[in-house]
């Protein structure tokens, strides 16, 4: 396929395309499969644990007239992922032309919690590598037949403005979300000419999902206070960035990492 016919065939509308979004049965997961459901997007509804939220989730969008099915697998488990693609697959009969990668993997949000540098052992940030950093790699490897039937792809992977600013320093989460946009970077180089583009968004603390919910009331407030736009960002608002990359409107972007925080840091 020319470059010319790989730059087409990005231009997938949102109602054509199939989207598989990890951790979806509840929380930011559950918000982005929303969103690209009511765009009209097909949509694959990944959970691990959270077997009846995402069948109801699946359940709701397809009472409203959408596409949708919930398919369980542990995406840090190769094999599993390859079965929930080929699943997706024979269930819509279509590859999956986006993935989004938000399943995080058993975290919250506690600033008393948290564990300081001179306590944290490896093996923390080893389990969060693997649950950030591996589980993206084995969706992106799991989509590459489909993305190469299509001839392009999308790929977009929920990072964090801790990165750029760790205001509270949870090391191991923000070490791989760290790892993880390096990921999107060298993917993004090395998938390009197969008409693939990888993308991150990242937000700050989400008002209000499962891993916020232990964070303490003050903390949103001086969030707020600190956002150009004074206000705390939404799981709804969040996936309004995440659609947009999937859309034909950002086919000239990839490897690039858009902060959707309100203005909490400006990058």
């Amino acid at each position: 396929m020319s470059n010319a016919q790989a730059f087409s065939t990005a231009a997938m509308p949102l109602d054509q395309q199939l989207v598989l979004v990890t951790g979806a049965g509840r929380g930011l997961g559950a918000a982005i499969a929303k969103a690209f459901a009511h765009v009209g997007s097909a949509v694959v509804v990944n959970y691990r644990y959270s077997a009846d939220a995402a069948e109801e989730l699946a359940e709701a969008i397809r009472a409203r007239g959408g596409r949708a099915a919930a398919l369980e697998a542990d995406v840090t488990d190769d094999r599993a992922v390859d079965a929930m693609f080929d699943a997706a697959h024979a269930e819509f009969g279509m590859p999956v032309s986006t993935v989004v990668n938000s399943a995080l993997m058993d975290y919250t949000f506690d600033v008393e919690g948290r564990q300081p540098a001179d306590e944290i052992d490896f093996a923390d940030l080893s389990a969060q590598f693997r649950g950030t950093v591996g589980s993206a790699m084995n969706t992106v490897q799991a989509a590459m037949s489909g993305f190469r039937e299509i001839g392009s792809g999308r790929v977009i992977n929920v990072g964090s403005n801790l990165v750029q600013n760790p205001v509270v320093p949870y090391h191991d989460y923000t070490a791989a979300k760290a790892a993880l946009l390096a990921l999107t970077r060298t993917f993004a180089r090395d998938l390009g000419p197969l008409g693939v583009r990888v993308n991150m968004v990242s937000g700050g603390l989400l008002r209000t999902t499962d891993a916020s919910a232990a964070t303490a009331e003050e903390v949103f407030d001086r969030i707020a206070e600190a956002s150009a736009l004074g206000h705390v960002t939404t799981p709804e608002e969040f996936a309004s960035a995440v659609v947009f990359f999937a859309s034909p409107d950002s086919r000239a972007v990839t490897g690039q990492n858009l902060i959707v925080d309100n203005g909490y840091v400006m990058s």
